[in-house]
């Protein structure tokens, strides 16, 4: 689903016009970069939790030229789906 048919639709089930639905997303996606990039956790009940994890430098190898090269420490955001994600998934995989 793109973000123009994600707006439309949370903008029908809310009944709110397009430019306060916008807002309100934007409003949402400007607070969890805040808690991301500071390292917190963000956790929306029934959905799942967003959690920013440091990954160390490494080690890696290219496969093409053989030649080994340092990989330097990032940090990247992991979701972790809530139970009742999990189990519409669960339903779905096993129809």
């Amino acid at each position: 689903m793109d973000y123009k048919l994600f707006i439309e639709n949370l903008q029908d089930r809310t009944g709110k016009d397009k430019k306060e639905t916008e807002k309100y997303l934007g409003v949402l996606m400007q607070i969890m970069k805040e808690k991301c990039a500071s390292m917190d956790s963000v956790s929306i009940q029934g959905f799942g939790t967003f959690e920013p994890r440091k990954k160390l430098e490494r080690i890696a190898v290219n496969p093409a030229t053989g030649k080994r090269m340092l990989i330097p420490p990032k940090i990247v955001l992991s979701f972790k789906p809530g139970i009742n994600i999990k189990n519409k998934l669960k339903e779905l995989s096993e129809k």
